[in-house]
């Protein structure tokens, strides 16, 4: 019997991950777990940035806490969580290793070869990395499962069997 009280949901507020946090949404409804949505911000120290980076820090605050509802919050006590780190896939796994996390679940750009190879991919060192299984999502979705078209004929009264 599969059993998850805690998912967490890596966030880049990309599309995939926008998908991510559906997804995330689900499991946690349909196992009763906590939902955590965790932001990883790149370490601003010793770096030269055009903003404060206490204005920074509160501005993805904001956008992640956006990023939950209500009902999120009530039925999934759901928590929106920033964490500053130079590795995000290190600070994912450490995070769910930290907190018991069950279920990792995350969008995924879907880069080829090259563009991994050079820009390296969070996801992929998420999956070999984390202390439990890692759901990566890909946008935009494929359908999986598609129903069947109902077949109709022309002679055919709505409804009607066939």
């Amino acid at each position: 019997m599969i059993l998850l009280k805690q998912i967490l949901v890596a966030t880049d507020f990309s599309d995939a991950s926008a998908v991510a946090l559906d997804y995330g949404r689900a499991f946690a409804r349909t196992f009763g777990a906590s939902l955590h949505l965790l932001h990883v911000m790149e370490n601003m120290f010793l770096q030269s940035v055009p903003a404060d980076p206490y204005q920074m820090k509160a501005a993805l605050v904001k956008r992640l806490t956006e990023r939950l509802t209500d009902d999120d919050r009530a039925s999934l006590h759901a928590m929106a969580i920033l964490e500053t780190s130079d590795n995000a896939a290190h600070a994912i796994a450490q995070y769910a290793r930290a907190h018991n996390v069950d279920l990792i679940v995350m969008g995924t750009h879907g880069r080829v070869a090259l563009e991994r190879l050079l820009a390296g991919s969070v996801a992929e060192t998420v999956v070999r990395t984390a202390p439990c299984p890692v759901l990566t999502v890909k946008h935009p979705e494929h359908e999986f499962v598609v129903p069947d078209a109902p077949e109709t004929t022309a002679n055919q009264e709505p409804g009607a069997l066939p």
